[in-house]
């Protein structure tokens, strides 16, 4: 009988060690092997056509230390769940959440890789969490952003398709960067369906909107 409990010990001692993923290198090596043939981090953006974006299986990275929180691009890498409502480059095909997953050691060193990513466009420390009636007023009419965005109020979702869901973006996504993005749209997404709000708002409407936006759980 001890013979046999060793046995089955060391079988599934065996089993564990061979289907354990493990590979060589860092964050930037598991990136290479798993993740580059969808996504690309050498900035800035490459897209300068329709047809660039088109070809394109995933969003760009490579300002991903300055769009994402580090605690929840840790989690969603080992549980995704689509953040698009449709699929990629898509406005008929919804998202399969399909996106695969990774293991609690290969999420940590994915994440300290694209969190080593910044823009240098993005100012840290700039937009503090804050709702207001006037962000509110542009979120919900004055720039109807729930045209394309889904968010979440007393638990019930709504909004548009189109774009990438709202939903817990407070947790997501770094204000700062919001901000950034909604000034600077070109810099980081050159061909794209948002529009460029830089010369339709003021900066301290832009200011409000991020804050506004950092709020959504």
């Amino acid at each position: 009988m001890k013979l046999l409990a060793v046995t089955v010990s060391l079988g599934a001692a065996l089993l564990v060690t061979m289907t354990a993923p493990s590979y060589a290198g860092g964050g930037d090596a598991i990136f290479k092997k798993n993740c580059a043939s969808c996504h690309y981090t050498d900035g800035p953006a490459k897209e300068k056509t329709i047809a660039d974006q088109l070809a394109k299986k995933g969003p760009e990275l490579f300002y991903a230390g300055s769009k994402f929180q580090k605690g929840w691009l840790a989690a969603w890498l080992q549980d995704p769940k689509p953040i698009r409502p449709m699929k990629y480059n898509s406005l008929t095909e919804k998202n399969a959440g399909d996106h695969p997953k990774s293991s609690a050691g290969d999420a940590a060193a994915l994440t300290d890789y694209l969190m080593g990513l910044t823009s240098a466009k993005v100012a840290a420390g700039k937009i503090k969490a804050k709702s207001t009636p006037q962000a509110r007023n542009i979120f919900a009419k004055k720039m109807p952003c729930s045209g394309c965005h889904q968010t979440e109020s007393k638990g019930d979702v709504s909004g548009g398709l189109s774009g990438p869901s709202l939903v817990g973006a407070g947790k997501r996504l770094n204000p700062d960067w919001v901000y950034a993005y909604l000034t600077d749209v070109k810099s980081f997404k050159p061909v794209r369906d948002m529009p460029d709000f830089s010369k339709a708002m003021s900066p301290k409407d832009m200011e409000g909107l991020a804050a506004y936006i950092a709020t959504f759980e």
